[in-house]
């Protein structure tokens, strides 16, 4: 990509749960179409609990990238994602400013999503409060 990616999109959330777990629900590529139904990811970096970075195809090309930092007694899930639209020859095509602030929203919207998803599913039946792993295992 030539300068600034159209689609800049940086969010965190903060999950009451060690990083190693949160690790795991992006170690499986087959529920990255799950969560990114129009993206293709290919690993660039494999941190382990440290995170993942993606190089994207499909709907957007450019890069991505899951970092999970560990914080008190839990873990900051750091999401990135910069790419342009894709153009006619399969590569990057920036795109209008008006349509870029589109869809950075509507993907800031998904991060959103992803990361209060995993919080509701990970932290499930834990009281607020309530140290990690004094709630039952949500698996």
């Amino acid at each position: 990509m030539n300068g600034m990616p159209s689609v800049d999109v940086v969010d965190e959330i903060f999950l009451a749960v060690p990083r190693e777990r949160v690790a795991a629900e992006f170690a499986v590529p087959a529920r990255w179409s799950q969560l990114w139904p129009d993206l293709r990811l290919e690993v660039v970096t494999d941190r382990g609990p440290r995170g993942v970075r993606w190089t994207v195809e499909g709907a957007l090309v450019g890069s991505m990238e899951v970092w999970l930092e560990e914080v008190l007694d839990g873990t900051v899930l750091h999401y990135f994602l910069r790419a342009d639209p894709v153009g006619p020859d399969g590569g990057p095509a920036p795109a209008p400013p008006r349509r870029a602030a589109a869809e950075s929203r509507r993907r800031q919207r998904a991060a959103k999503a992803i990361g209060f998803a995993l919080k509701d599913r990970l932290e499930a039946g834990r009281e607020a409060g309530e140290p990690p792993g004094s709630w039952p295992d949500a698996d």
